[in-house]
């Protein structure tokens, strides 16, 4: 997997304009952007539907960027191969959608990609800790996934802590991702705690400036990963 340098902000394309899509893209990469989010949702596992592989490529094609795709779905396992072929630099899984979770992650990396676990609110860290020696990245949700523009749950930020806790002791290698309900009021903290990538959607497409946003949101995530212990 290719090396970023942390805290990298991850727009999520799930707020964006569609009919602008590629416009919006290239504004968030011209911006300083290298990861883009996509949130792939089902609505099975999830009570939403958003997209799918036709827009992660649609995405691609838009922009040189890093694409991290976040399957909200059941069955994971079946579409692992349709995403890697529509550009995905790394998929991520729910840890609750897998009950073969090793065999699915060994499946994603077989097509040289990168692989993350993906865990909800309610979901204990103990539950990922058999996998976290063979994955890229872990997500931690701080929202119930399935809508964008939710409410950040405020004991993620412990979560975010026990986490980088479990890296440290398990002398794992993955990066912290932490999506739902980051914005201006909250990233500093956010990262802080310890996250590496984080995702923000409406806090930044919603915004009338993106360029701007996306500096201002930045140069939060920066002050607070300085003081990150």
């Amino acid at each position: 997997m290719m090396q970023f340098q942390s805290p990298l902000l991850a727009p999520s394309i799930l707020a964006a304009d569609y009919t602008r899509l590629g416009q919006q893209i290239k504004t968030c990469i011209d911006s300083g952007i290298e990861w883009i989010h996509c949130d792939i949702m089902d609505g099975h596992f999830v009570p939403n539907i958003s997209y799918g592989p036709a827009i992660v490529k649609a995405a691609n094609r838009s922009a040189d960027a890093f694409l991290d795709v976040h399957l909200m779905i059941e069955n994971p396992a079946q579409y692992i191969h349709s995403f890697v072929e529509s550009g995905a630099d790394l998929i991520t899984v729910h840890q609750e959608a897998c009950p073969h979770l090793h065999r699915t992650i060994q499946q994603i990396k077989e097509h040289d990609i990168g692989a993350g676990v993906a865990v909800n609110p309610s979901t204990p860290l103990q539950h990922i800790l058999p996998i976290v020696e063979y994955v890229d990245l872990v997500l931690i949700m701080s929202v119930n996934p399935g809508f964008g523009g939710q409410q950040f749950i405020e004991s993620t930020y412990k979560k975010i802590k026990d986490l980088a806790v479990m890296r440290r002791t398990e002398k794992a290698d993955f990066l912290i991702e932490v999506d739902g309900g980051v914005g201006f009021s909250n990233i500093k903290k956010v990262a802080a705690a310890g996250a590496d990538v984080l995702v923000a959607g409406s806090a930044v497409f919603k915004s009338d400036n993106i360029p701007q946003r996306i500096k201002e949101l930045t140069q939060k995530a920066k002050a607070g990963k300085s003081t990150f212990v």
